[in-house]
């Protein structure tokens, strides 16, 4: 493979390691040469930040436009275990968040104008204005809460619209990620610059503070696999789950974690439902469409990142907080993009709760980007495994209640 078929088509996951080792060593002996490559950062946070809100917008009307009323009654008990799973592991990254708090650098977030909100009766206030916004101008200003709020509501009340409105709105949110792959593809230059120029600035223990965030999303992915999944699974099957778990984190789970692509893992889980003698009925259609809405990982990293800036900016977080919290984090999971990292552009919706500016919210982000070689590949481990197992779960407590 020659250099340019290595930038444009070479292992994502390969550059952002490189680059962010040409980062650090940049930033610990060439100092003054890597503060003045922050702007490679800005430039890559900035084409994010400018197509987050429209990415958020159309995925949203057009994920629930295309939902078809069926769908529900034929697989749902996998979706009860699917939006169950996405909000327990919410909550367990918020309690993992407040046992190990993380402290993240967030340069610059001094100066942002930044009141954050008293307790919950601030945050349902904020939420109810933002709602109510114009959905252009939350559009333009990346109001995230009003976005998702003029999304559901245009989505739903075009389940009804002709299939060629529905295709075009599907084919817009298509023509979006594809532009964002082509921006993810800068990812690796992008963490250069942030990577060299926050170290330059800040030294050394930046990376402890990433290896920090590291552990808190690892742990937590850890322990939703090995500990909240079997719990659920125990409740639907009654008997012990962990072979049914340690099967499918082996044939999907490790696959699913070099691949870092849910939709890539598809075919996987296909095989490993039909080789489990699964209902074919279930899985052809709770497989593909876990790949979208089953986010159990990108629920985790949402969360675990929103609480690393609410921590870092000195924001209290009141038990009913948490809850919301939560609950924004698995409805943005769900909504998450097709592209590696795109849990990381949710991020904003859940920082918004804490009137968080974006500009602040984005350089989260970047945090993420930078850790995304470990935590992509976790996260859609989880998500993938996760998919197959639930749907296992569905099938075994259906098959024994009809006696087989």
């Amino acid at each position: 493979m020659n250099i340019k078929d290595f930038i444009l088509k070479g292992n994502l996951v390969l550059q952002i390691s490189i680059g962010l080792l040409i980062g650090i060593l940049l930033g610990i002996f060439l100092p003054r040469t890597a503060s003045s490559l922050h702007f490679l950062g800005d430039l890559f946070l900035n084409a994010l930040k400018a197509a987050a809100p429209i990415l958020v917008f159309l995925l949203i009307v057009s994920a629930i436009a295309n939902h078809k009323s069926e769908q529900k009654s034929n697989i749902k008990a996998v979706l009860v275990l699917y939006i169950l799973g996405t909000f327990l592991a919410a909550v367990t990254a918020v309690l993992a968040s407040t046992i190990f708090p993380s402290i993240i650098t967030l340069r610059g977030y001094e100066a942002a104008d930044l009141l954050p909100p008293s307790g919950i009766l601030d945050v349902l206030s904020d939420i109810l204005f933002k709602i109510v916004d114009n959905p252009v101008n939350a559009v333009i200003n990346a109001n995230f809460i009003g976005i998702l709020a003029w999304s559901v509501g245009i989505g739903f009340f075009m389940r009804k619209a002709s299939d060629g409105t529905k295709q075009m709105f599907t084919d817009l949110s298509d023509a979006v990620i594809k532009i964002i792959r082509v921006i993810i593809r800068f990812a690796p230059i992008g963490i250069l610059g942030l990577v060299a120029s926050t170290i330059a600035e800040t030294g050394l223990g930046t990376l402890l503070e990433y290896l920090h965030v590291v552990l808190v999303l690892a742990g937590t992915m850890i322990f939703i696999a090995l500990v909240v999944n079997p719990l659920i699974v125990f409740v639907k099957i009654r008997r012990n789950p962990y072979p049914l778990v340690f099967t499918c984190l082996k044939e999907s789970g490790i696959t699913a974690f070099f691949t870092r692509s849910s939709a890539a893992n598809v075919p996987v889980n296909l095989a490993l439902a039909k080789k489990m003698k699964l209902n074919e009925d279930t899985y052809s259609i709770s497989i593909p469409l876990g790949a979208t809405i089953n986010m159990e990982g990108a629920a985790v990293t949402i969360t675990v990142l929103t609480l690393a800036a609410v921590h870092t900016l000195g924001i209290q977080v009141d038990l009913l907080t948490a809850i919301l919290l939560s609950v924004i984090a698995a409805l943005g999971a769900c909504g998450a993009s097709g592209v590696p990292g795109g849990s990381l552009l949710l991020i904003p919706v859940a920082a918004s709760l804490f009137n968080i500016p974006t500009d602040t919210a984005m350089m989260v982000v970047g945090v993420g980007m930078t850790i995304s070689v470990i935590q992509d590949s976790m996260e859609t481990a989880l998500n993938s495994s996760t998919d197959i197992l639930f749907t296992a779960a569905a099938s075994i407590a259906e098959d024994e209640k009809k006696g087989k």
